[in-house]
């Protein structure tokens, strides 16, 4: 996205003096002047002065508008010549309820009569304190600076409470604050005030091992060409690109990759994979392709021998002699993939939660060569959950805890023991979750949403002073606020229209996280 100057600081001189009225200079200037003449022409001048200023007290009172900020405007995108401007030295800012195009009623956000934008975490509002502003992306990068801290707080305070009204369509006061959020969680309300002592071990980790999977990642985008659909690095010998030509098989090494000439081309018509799974110590991949139409879940899997390069077949979802969807796959547990007689894997749809299994119900090996139509998996264990559930995402711990995201934003822990009832629910946050991941030892789980990443924090101590993670146990009030990461405004608008977050995830086994975002 490249590199441009002030992205933090206003370098522009700036000082609450800009709010008083230019007159004033004016009026200084003329008065110096009348030093250098006679008396009775000084009067004279002063009673005209009357006619042309207004009195102290009319111009004190007027000196401010109400809600008064100063608008700054960024230009120059990445260039070097990129740099804030100031648009509006004296308007204001309001709050104001109207319609769009989806809703009858919501809040928006107008600033004088150049910004108007519908108050939500898209604007990828941004605050620093310390300076007394805001930045938050409308049709361009926009700065907002107050003259007091009294009216900084009034801001922020009102944009917070506009956001939750559009979000839940309910007013925000602390009764449907606790209705929304419960009891336990009120204090998610204002991530941004949460305590820091308990995030000094996430970011205590030396970032250094996640530069060889950020430095294959350029490499795999190179050697495609665009176009990557999914990456999967594999813990042994070999890496796996998926794009729109097929599925490429990459040679590990310490300083990069090196291709194998191993590609399975994706015959005319298919659907591109969306999802590839390593199976079986990593000699075997399951390929997941989405339904036509733009729907995301798939009815059937593709089973890759990669030593072959070959297909080996073609499996359907089904229990009890009906055709199922899923939408996302997953291994038992986070190491499983190197476990050469794995049989088993997870399954996710918008309301199941399950485990395939691919031999029959007796135990033993379907025989698919022999078979004339695609083998069925045989579902071994799972929950039917009620309409409304939406689960779009998950991901498993080193010992099969599960972690699942939600199109309403929830991110739910599963103990390894159960997939009926979960053991901690986190309330969402306005966005929907789109992509999960958790540490293998299941203290940290990041959720993935369009504009922004949640990170949060699984420890707490039971009442019997034990230290648990909210997979083994509820965690009750005793949860510590999440922390968001997201894109500076400027960084937002600057990435393109098509800005989102694809996933987010951590390297294998430790706390060190990558993303892959734009």
């Amino acid at each position: 996205m490249g590199t441009s100057p002030s992205r933090e600081g206003l370098e522009v001189t700036d000082s609450d003096s800009d709010y008083e009225h230019e007159e004033e200079e004016t009026e200084h200037y003329e008065h110096a002047k009348t030093h250098s003449t006679e008396l009775d022409d000084l009067d004279a001048k002063l009673k005209a002065l009357k006619l042309k200023y207004q009195t102290p007290s009319s111009s004190s009172s007027k000196s401010l508008p109400q809600n008064a900020v100063k608008l700054y405007l960024h230009i120059g995108a990445t260039t070097p010549n990129a740099k804030w401007i100031l648009s509006d030295k004296r308007t204001s800012y309001a709050f104001l309820k109207d319609s769009d195009d989806e809703n009858d009623a919501v809040w928006f956000l107008t600033v004088g009569s150049k910004v108007r934008a519908r108050v939500s975490s898209e604007m990828q509002l941004k605050m620093f304190g310390d300076q007394r502003r805001v930045d938050f992306v409308a049709d361009g990068v926009w700065a907002l600076k107050f003259p007091s801290d009294d009216t900084y707080r009034r801001f922020v305070t009102e944009f917070q409470n506009c956001v939750f009204e559009n979000v839940y369509g309910i007013e925000c006061t602390e009764e449907n604050k606790v209705k929304i959020f419960g009891k336990e969680f009120i204090g998610w309300v204002k991530p941004e005030a949460a305590d820091d002592s308990v995030w000094e071990d996430a970011f205590a980790a030396d970032p250094s091992p996640s530069r060889r999977r950020d430095d294959l990642m350029e490499e795999f985008e190179e050697a495609a060409n665009g176009g990557v659909q999914t990456l999967t690095l594999g813990a042994l010998d070999n890496s796996f690109m998926v794009n729109d030509a097929g599925v490429h098989v990459y040679r590990n090494f310490n300083r990069g990759i090196h291709g194998k000439g191993v590609a399975v081309k994706f015959a005319g018509g298919d659907a591109t994979p969306n999802k590839a799974l390593l199976m079986r110590a990593e000699t075997n991949m399951m390929l997941m392709s989405p339904l036509k139409d733009g729907k995301p879940h798939a009815s059937k899997l593709h089973q890759l021998d990669i030593e072959t390069g070959k297909i080996v077949t073609e499996w359907k979802f089904g229990k009890d002699g009906v055709d199922l969807t899923m939408r996302d796959i997953t291994n038992d547990t986070k190491g499983s993939q190197l476990d050469p007689s794995e049989s088993t894997f997870l399954g996710l749809d918008d309301n199941r939660l399950c485990q395939w299994d691919m031999r029959d119900r007796k135990g033993i090996v379907q025989n698919i060569a022999t078979a004339s139509s695609s083998p069925v998996l045989h579902w071994s264990q799972g929950h039917q959950f009620s309409a409304g559930s939406n689960f779009q995402s998950f991901a498993t711990t080193g010992d099969g805890s599960i972690v699942v995201g939600s199109l309403d934003g929830k991110i739910r822990l599963y103990s390894k023991t159960s997939m009926r009832m979960a053991k901690t629910a986190f309330p969402g946050l306005c966005s929907p979750i789109t992509s999960v991941d958790v540490t293998y030892d299941g203290k940290w789980v990041l959720g993935t949403t369009d504009t922004y990443l949640v990170l949060i924090c699984t420890l707490f101590t039971d009442k019997d002073g034990m230290t648990k993670t909210g997979f083994s146990g509820r965690m009750g009030n005793r949860i510590p606020a999440p922390r968001l990461l997201k894109l500076t405004p400027l960084d937002s608008h600057l990435a393109g229209a098509n800005n989102k977050f694809h996933s987010g995830h951590f390297s294998w086994v430790s706390l060190i996280r990558h993303c892959c975002c734009c």
